[in-house]
């Protein structure tokens, strides 16, 4: 009777310290990140709704189709970046070989009847209507892995040595090659800055960082001189030399862009109030070309203010792996920023005519299931050490 009497108040203290950690959980998550993150977001999801209209001047209520579909994605999104932040990253490493090995398996079957091209790249898996992009997880699966072997030096050593980055090489050469097969010089470019990011900051042999920059501009060189790029990536580059060169054919995505966003001034022409996006000029401008409807209806300032969010989203997990106390949480995030600040810094180059199209959606921002959770997957792997490496619980 006693001990009966007694559980109650055991079950109401349960509780109050489940609501006191989760609420200094909450107070603990970096919000300024999470923040600009779904700034982001909401931003996208207006440009993704007003790319996605019909080009006769409707209600744009009555096109929502699109729009509905890229905020379910978002949720999902949500739901899986929470998941892991609430999630120890010491545990989410232990599922780091998992990861790497789904990645690997799922980029092998897109070279099978199983893979779909779009827009001249084998680069999906489509069963029925269900369609995945392998090449957006191997990001994540080559950061987990790329972390664990560079941030767990073994026993008497402090570093990384020769053969850890062997053994990342090796690591890294496998879903490189196999995107570069389908192919995917963009996504096989944000592989290798991820790989040097992470390795120039993870103690390694300073030979070794100084060999991958020596090689990799060889390995570009080579590539130019005995002329083993596609017809299209020949032209593509042509084209940035000299946009006038060909404006109706390789220059017409390239010129479009830049006359959609230069048409927005400095104020922008108004969300829904686009000629250049609603006309279809832009090609994809829901998914690569995101920008240009920024720089068209949102303007200069609008387009400014995508960028800053962008710079404060940089700013902040590289601020996390700053404060980390272990190598392998603070290469998570290097990690992730170095995706983050390439891929960002490509799309929005490619918009504004600087760089050449490449085929990289703008992350947060641009239309696309997979694109949306990987990168959310990402953002709660550098909540979760911010939550965690300095002895706090989420």
């Amino acid at each position: 009777m006693i001990t009966n009497m007694g559980r109650p108040p055991r079950r109401r203290h349960d509780l109050g310290r489940t609501l006191s950690s989760a609420a200094g959980g909450a107070r603990r998550l970096d919000w300024v990140l999470f923040g600009s993150v779904l700034a982001l977001a909401g931003i996208g999801s207006l440009l993704v709704w007003s790319a996605t209209l019909p080009g006769d001047g409707g209600n744009p209520l009555d096109s929502v189709d699109q729009l509905v579909r890229h905020l379910v994605h978002l949720g999902v999104a949500a739901a899986v970046c929470l998941l892991v932040a609430a999630v120890d990253y010491r545990t989410t490493r232990a599922y780091a070989p998992i990861v790497y090995a789904v990645t690997v398996v799922s980029l092998v079957l897109v070279l099978t009847p199983l893979g779909a091209v779009i827009n001249g790249s084998r680069g999906w898996i489509v069963i029925g209507g269900f369609q995945f992009q392998p090449s957006e997880l191997a990001k994540v699966g080559l950061i987990l892995v790329l972390a664990t072997l560079l941030g767990e030096p073994r026993d008497g050593e402090t570093r990384p040595m020769t053969r850890d980055v062997l053994y990342c090489l090796l690591v890294v050469a496998v879903p490189l090659g196999l995107v570069m097969l389908q192919p995917d010089l963009g996504t096989s470019l944000v592989l290798c800055a991820i790989f040097l990011g992470m390795l120039s900051l993870s103690g390694a042999p300073v030979v070794w960082v100084a060999g991958m920059l020596s090689t990799g501009a060889l390995g570009a060189l080579a590539v130019w001189w005995f002329d083993l790029l596609e017809p299209y990536q020949v032209d593509r580059i042509a084209t940035l030399m000299d946009p006038a060169a060909d404006p109706q054919g390789a220059g017409y995505n390239s010129a479009q862009a830049l006359i959609a966003v230069g048409s927005g001034g400095f104020e922008g022409t108004g969300l829904f109030q686009g000629e250049q996006t609603h006309g279809r000029f832009v090609p994809e401008q829901h998914t690569d070309f995101i920008f240009t409807v920024a720089g068209e209806e949102l303007g200069f300032v609008g387009a400014a203010v995508i960028i800053a969010l962008f710079a404060v989203v940089i700013w902040r997990v590289l601020r996390i792996a700053r404060g980390c106390d272990q190598p392998y949480p603070r290469l998570l995030c290097v990690g992730v920023a170095t995706w983050f600040g390439l891929q960002s810094f490509i799309n929005i180059g490619m918009g504004l005519g600087i760089l050449p199209v490449t085929g990289l959606p703008l992350p947060f921002v641009s239309y696309g299931g997979t694109a949306i959770v990987a990168n959310m997957f990402a953002l709660g792997l550098v909540l979760s050490v911010n939550s965690r490496d300095r002895g706090f619980e989420f």
